[in-house]
């Protein structure tokens, strides 16, 4: 029996920090080595981190990799033990996402990544160049000069294969080649490769995970073998939140699995597998067997070590284990509020500010920021001495104190603001659900008036031009009522971040507060916003990649899961379908479903108005006529591209579905557009005008 203990890791590691990623990489081998692993793998480009985007064009980014890995290299960190690290690798010209393959002070083996993620927030190919190659060898690359010498090494096998052992045979597979249409490890198993090692940097999105494992077990079920998965875990500077989920699976069940929302800095999961059982599955295989005989040979360098133990009495073989899936609403709250908490450690801010307003877009918001304290407490009951030091520098806890219940530490460092006024035909109940929920959150809770800012903005713009500002059911025009909505929520956005400015000092806390934005996927779609506003402008936003009608989902669930009881009233308040606001004064006409199906239809399955209004001819065809569908669709994107100026400064927000209206990076195009859309407008009509057949080819 050949027994082969193995170590996969979650990294939550910082683009750009060498000292805080090397420091992760460091305790994640010292744990391996303590559970007696014979191989560590790490997630993709782990030294750097994976969210340098422009600074991976930098020469200093590439030679700072290299100083740490040197220092992995010349110490006793790979002694004993194959690791895999991820860094960038610059070749001539070309500069490759590689994974380096790293045993006894010396690499083994360096492997660019061959296929490239683009597109939902990754854009690799701006960066990275895809390993290409013609022929089935391996290239051999120069190591830089102050390597070389360090490690008494001069050059390197570069480029796609794997490497034998004396025992069985260990081949890298990076992120997206495990998701293309014709993936390499089916090759790789061929050629005898019996461990696969996936270096990943997959974000979360909603039900991802499921995709991801369901992935890895076909793989492994078809062609058998032991597979290690590596992925990152936290946020690492940018608006994506990764899931960790590291795992080890084996002949297509899991028989290992890590974390997916966890304030950890290191998450390891280690497995121990008989290797003879991948031999057993491909031998019983008869057609197996007859492709291996006649399969495409994949270069290797061999190495005469052993990786593999025999089996005694105290070592157990890992057996299957069943996962537990979150339901969409629970991983929409837990991933934001992880991504909240590594954005507040790590921007060294006193806490949060939010304009609680009591509808949903910011009772949401103020769960989440709950969530987030709830989850900071039990990591500290669970014994996570970073998460427990990170807490008291943020709440500013004083001698052998430290956060023990999750309201008391949210009013440390959590304000909310309700601001009112005259105007608002539901202050009432609005300011009663936004106390409730501060109550119950234990945020450090302010109501206000802005009347008096208002009013003296309204002064001084009399005092210039002689007019007076009237509401429109005062008399006013649709301009005047605009103006009105817009200077009330600029005003806001003002004494929003004057006092995240100001709070801490009036209690003597040192630092700043992060404002937290509440403009949602639906709003940002449409535009139905105020430019610069309170709710469309903060430091950053957890809710601008969901829409409404997933968050009223969220709050459902939050309110008996989390406690937050008073989230019962908010669901049941329900918006009307026609909502006038912002600078153009109009009237949506649209309801919450309808602009979820807009979103995903343009977003998701990349629709224009034309295509746009066959899918909903089919969708919608049994409730509206096509004209009905064709005034909808050009409403839609009438308002949509009158609008599209807003969405290029939308506040960063945590990117956790993929139909975000977020133009930077996310949703890259262009903010002016003609917004009669002249050409796709009249082939709507002329097809509004077409005979609507039934089955039969008859005219209906």
């Amino acid at each position: 029996m050949r027994v082969l203990k193995v170590a996969t890791c979650s990294l939550n590691q910082w683009a750009m920090d060498f000292d805080w990623n090397l420091n992760n990489i460091k305790e994640s081998i010292t744990q391996a080595k303590q559970a007696g692993a014979a191989i560590r793998l790490g997630p993709e480009l782990e030294i750097t981190g994976y969210g340098c985007e422009d600074h991976f064009l930098e020469q200093d980014t590439i030679t700072h990799a290299w100083e740490c890995l040197k220092e992995l290299l010349v110490g006793e960190w790979t002694d004993g033990m194959l690791c895999s690290f991820g860094m960038p690798v610059c070749r001539g010209s070309e500069l490759y996402n590689c994974q380096l393959l790293c045993l006894n002070r010396r690499i083994l083996m360096i492997r660019p990544k061959m296929w490239l993620a683009n597109g939902g927030g990754c854009a690799e190919p701006r960066w990275f160049t895809a390993w290409k190659q013609k022929e089935p060898h391996l290239d051999h690359f120069l190591l830089p000069p102050d390597v070389s010498e360090a490690i008494s090494q001069d050059t390197v096998p570069f480029g796609y294969g794997y490497i034998q052992f004396l025992d069985t045979a260990v081949a890298a597979e990076i992120c997206k080649e495990l998701f293309s249409p014709v993936p390499i490890h089916p090759e790789l198993a061929l050629n005898g490769v019996e461990v696969f090692m996936n270096a990943s940097a997959s974000i979360h999105l909603v039900k991802k995970m499921d995709r991801r494992l369901r992935a890895i077990t076909t793989a492994m079920s078809a062609s058998g073998g032991l597979y290690m998965y590596s992925n990152h875990l936290g946020c690492d500077g940018a608006r994506f939140y990764y899931d960790g989920c590291s795992c080890v699976v084996v002949n297509g069940e899991v028989v290992a699995h890590g974390q997916q929302f966890s304030l950890k800095d290191v998450d390891m999961v280690v497995a121990q597998v008989d290797l003879d059982k991948v031999k057993s599955v491909r031998a019983c295989d008869s057609g197996y067997r007859e492709q291996a005989s006649c399969k495409r040979k994949v270069s290797s360098i061999f190495v005469p070590y052993k990786l593999c133990s025999s089996l005694n009495l105290q070592k157990t073989i890992s057996t299957p284990i069943k996962i537990e899936w979150a339901c969409g609403e629970e991983e929409i709250g837990m991933g934001a509020a992880c991504w909240l908490w590594n954005y507040l450690r790590r921007s060294r801010a006193s806490g949060f500010l939010l304009p609680l307003s009591g509808g949903v877009d910011s009772s949401s918001v103020a769960a989440m920021v709950g969530c987030m304290c709830r989850l900071v407490v039990k990591e500290i009951a669970n014994g996570d001495e970073q998460v427990k030091a990170d807490a008291i520098r943020i709440g500013q806890y004083s001698d052998e104190q430290f956060p023990r219940d999750s309201k008391e530490f949210a009013r440390r460092i959590f304000y909310t603001v309700f601001m009112g006024s005259k105007d608002s035909s539901e202050e009432g109940s609005s300011r009663r659900q936004s106390r409730a929920l501060a109550e119950e959150i234990g945020s450090w809770h302010l109501e206000m008036s802005i009347n008096g800012v208002v009013s003296a903005l309204l002064s001084l713009f009399q005092t210039l031009t002689g007019k007076f500002l009237r509401r429109k059911e005062e008399g006013g025009t649709n301009v005047e009522d605009s103006a009105l909505e817009n200077l009330q929520g600029r005003t806001r956005m003002v004494v929003t971040f004057m006092l995240a400015s100001l709070l801490p000092w009036v209690h003597n806390k040192p630092g700043f507060y992060l404002v937290l934005s509440t403009t949602n996927a639906d709003e940002g779609l449409c535009g139905n916003l105020t430019k610069y506003g309170c709710s469309s402008s903060g430091d950053i936003n957890p809710v601008g990649s969901i829409n409404k009608q997933d968050l009223r989902a969220f709050l459902k669930w939050a309110a008996p899961n989390l406690g937050y009881s008073s989230l019962t009233d908010t669901t049941t308040t329900t918006t009307t379908t026609t909502t006038t606001h912002s600078e153009t004064h109009y009237c949506l006409e649209m309801t919450e479903e309808e602009l979820s199906t807009f979103g995903r239809l343009r977003k998701t399955l990349r629709c224009g108005p034309v295509s746009m209004f066959e899918n909903l001819c089919d969708k919608w065809g049994a409730k509206l006529s096509r004209a009905q569908v064709a005034g909808k669709v050009k409403h839609f994107f009438k308002w949509y591209s009158m609008n599209r100026h807003k969405m290029t400064v939308l506040t960063p927000s945590y990117l956790v579905q993929n139909y975000s209206a977020d133009d930077n990076r996310f949703d890259q195009r262009q903010f002016m557009y003609n917004t009669e859309w002249p050409h796709q407008f009249q082939k709507i009509d002329q097809l509004v005008q077409q005979p609507r057949l039934n089955d039969h080819g008859e005219d209906c």
